[in-house]
C-alpha cells in the first residue's frame, strides 16, 4: 500500500485504550495531518464513539488540508469494531476511502 500527496495513505495504529490516523504521502515520506483520541475535540462515551469521532475529526483535518480521498490502510487489524468506526466517521466527514 503507498500514499501519494493526492491520495494518501491513511494508516491507523489501535492500542488498548486510544486509537490513532494519520494521513500519510509515502513518496515525500512525511505525514500531512493527523488525528487520535487525544485530542480534546473527540467526544464519545465508548471506544467504538471515540473512534468515529476520530474519524470525523480526521476528515476535517484533510479537508482544512485541502484532501479529499485517501487509501486505507487498516494496519493489519480486522475491520470491525473501532477500526471499521474510524473508517465510516472519515467518510461521513466527507473523506473518501
Amino acid at each position: 500500500m503507498f500514499g501519494t500527496s493526492v491520495r494518501p495513505r491513511l494508516s491507523v495504529y489501535r492500542s488498548n485504550e486510544h486509537i490513532y490516523a494519520q494521513l500519510v504521502d509515502d513518496m515525500e515520506g512525511h505525514t500531512l495531518t493527523s488525528a487520535s483520541s487525544l485530542a480534546d475535540d473527540v467526544e464519545g462515551e465508548t471506544p467504538t464513539e471515540e473512534s468515529r469521532s476520530v474519524g470525523e475529526l480526521l476528515a476535517e483535518r484533510a479537508e482544512d488540508a485541502g484532501i479529499d480521498k485517501a487509501v486505507f490502510d487498516r494496519g493489519g487489524y480486522k475491520y470491525q469494531g473501532r477500526v471499521r468506526a474510524l473508517a465510516e466517521g472519515a467518510r461521513d466527514g466527507g473523506l473518501k476511502l
